[in-house]
């Protein structure tokens, strides 16, 4: 079956389409889309939608230069809802948020909404940044930042050992626990230098579907 023939368009031949985050999960927007606005989303690699208040097609990012880059379309199993997985160029929202979701029910009353984590890992890295300049003796992470770069690097060296050492033990439940220590400690490192999670995903993203012994060969040469 063809992609085409497998959506199921609704009365006035349009899609629901969502748009996500593809490295971080963050769901950034909804939108329409007609056949010729997918179609132009296909050729184009940008994200184009079709507005039901202008009756035309949009390019998201045609005026604000922050387009979404479609890495990959997704059709959900009924067939009337779209997935598109992009990379984002700037925020999504055209209020400048990240994302377009920024009000929360709060009692029955529609309230600002602080960005919402995408991962587990992105939740731990906001608790860990919101511990910074809180009180040491209220918080471990506060206390590690109060200490300072040295003792958090001395935690993450600790932590990899242990990890190594579980996993050249073979003992499972150990390394998981481990692992996640290492990461716990890492996300600490990171957020006291003010390098983003996000920025690391980026990197791995850059190095996807080049040989490993590429990669680190330029980075030798560089």
């Amino acid at each position: 079956m063809s992609a085409d023939a497998a959506i199921r368009w609704n009365a006035d031949g349009l899609l629901c389409a969502i748009a996500q985050d593809a490295r971080t999960g963050t769901v950034l927007m909804q939108a329409w889309v007609n056949a010729e606005s997918l179609q132009l989303t296909r050729d184009t690699g940008k994200a184009t939608f079709w507005s039901r208040s202008r009756q035309s097609l949009w390019t998201k990012g045609e005026s604000s230069g922050n387009y979404l880059h479609v890495r990959e379309l997704r059709l959900d199993c009924d067939g009337d809802c779209l997935l598109m997985l992009v990379e984002p160029v700037g925020p999504a929202c055209h209020t400048g948020a990240r994302d377009c979701f920024i009000s929360q029910d709060q009692d029955s009353d529609w309230v600002a909404a602080e960005p919402v984590p995408s991962t587990e890992l992105a939740r731990l890295e906001a608790t860990i940044r919101s511990r910074r300049g809180q009180p040491a003796e209220q918080s471990y992470v506060a206390s590690l930042f109060a200490r300072g770069r040295e003792k958090i690097l001395q935690k993450v060296g600790e932590e990899a050992v242990e990890t190594v050492l579980a996993a050249a033990a073979g003992d499972a439940k150990r390394l998981t626990s481990e692992s996640a220590d290492l990461l716990f400690h890492l996300f600490v490192a990171l957020a006291e230098q003010n390098v983003p999670f996000e920025d690391v995903l980026a990197e791995l993203a850059r190095r996807s579907g080049t040989s490993g012994l590429v990669e680190k060969a330029s980075r030798k040469e560089s």
